[in-house]
């Protein structure tokens, strides 16, 4: 079972290298976005994955904290894409 999840491990840092390819050249902004997406939810996974090995419950912690970073980041960085800035100043005054 050990064996299992250590396969699985590598497999995630092989997919994350990809992606690292996918974020540095990808054709289009939201080709990157979507890369940077997926390595927060793999790294999710790998992280969980490490919990399982070590028996503990203290990585889920830092699963949620890297959970509510990549929200976030994600919703920043669309809404840059659309509008072209993150934070809008009231104008009219």
């Amino acid at each position: 079972m050990i064996t299992f999840i250590w396969v699985c491990l590598i497999l995630l840092l092989l997919s994350i290298t990809g992606l690292l390819y996918r974020v540095f050249r990808g054709p289009s902004i939201p080709d990157r976005l979507v890369a940077l997406d997926s390595i927060g939810v793999i790294l999710i996974s790998a992280i969980a994955l490490l919990s399982v090995i070590f028996d503990t419950g203290f990585f889920t912690d830092v699963i949620l904290l890297i959970a509510i970073m990549s929200f976030i980041g994600t919703v920043a960085f669309s809404k840059f894409i659309e509008k072209g800035e993150i934070i809008e100043h009231d104008r009219t005054r």
